[in-house]
């Protein structure tokens, strides 16, 4: 397996630069990295008191890409989890917090494996993965991709403004649905009519 930096890096190429869409609910973001993850870790890289916009601005690559191994993937436990499936749930959980965990936690209960829902990787869950995918060696990393897709388009259905991400203004494939299939064998990839169909009820 990759390591966890490069893991980091790849998700950091793929978050970009500094945006501050009024539609995320991140708020700023730099490389992935949210004012909200800045201001809990006291990042006030201008030094003027508060951690603000400038300061997200301020970030650099490398420093988002401390965060990410840091917070998101030592902190949640990730490495307990088979290695097969740590570059995606590290992906998701820089994309969605512990609800990359709820994912995965719930398709673990739907192969009938009984654990708790709640978002943190422990014995029971690590547990529980292994077993996941000595039962299923061949299908559970995409597995979790398509629950992972299926998140973004129900966050969709949802939330208008966040249809953006998971729908080109054209119709296609967002950004969203992209990076899921990112993780996803491409026999599971859904063609543009299946996506199209998915998403013709936000019309």
């Amino acid at each position: 397996m990759q390591s966890v930096r490069s893991l980091a890096e790849e998700i950091v190429a793929r978050e970009g630069g500094y945006v501050n869409d009024p539609d995320d609910p991140g708020g700023a973001t730099n490389f992935g990295v949210t004012i909200h993850t800045m201001r809990a870790l006291g990042l006030d890289l201008d030094r003027d008191g508060d951690v603000d916009a400038g300061d997200v601005r301020r970030l650099g690559r490398a420093q988002a890409v401390d965060i990410f191994v840091a917070e998101y993937f030592e902190r949640p436990r990730i490495g307990m989890l088979p290695e097969a499936l740590q570059p995606t749930v590290f992906d998701m959980y820089v994309n969605a917090g512990s609800n990359a965990v709820r994912i995965l936690q719930r398709l673990l209960r739907d192969m009938g494996l009984d654990i708790a829902v709640d978002g943190v990787i422990g014995p029971q869950t690590a547990r529980a993965a292994h077993a996941a995918l000595a039962q299923a060696p061949d299908h559970l990393v995409d597995a979790y991709g398509i629950a992972r897709r299926n998140y973004y388009y129900a966050i969709g259905d949802r939330r208008p403004a966040s249809r953006k991400y998971a729908r080109r203004r054209d119709g296609g494939k967002g950004g969203w649905i992209l990076r899921a299939e990112t993780f996803i064998a491409p026999r599971w990839h859904l063609t543009e009519a299946e996506h199209r169909a998915r998403v013709a009820a936000w019309d």
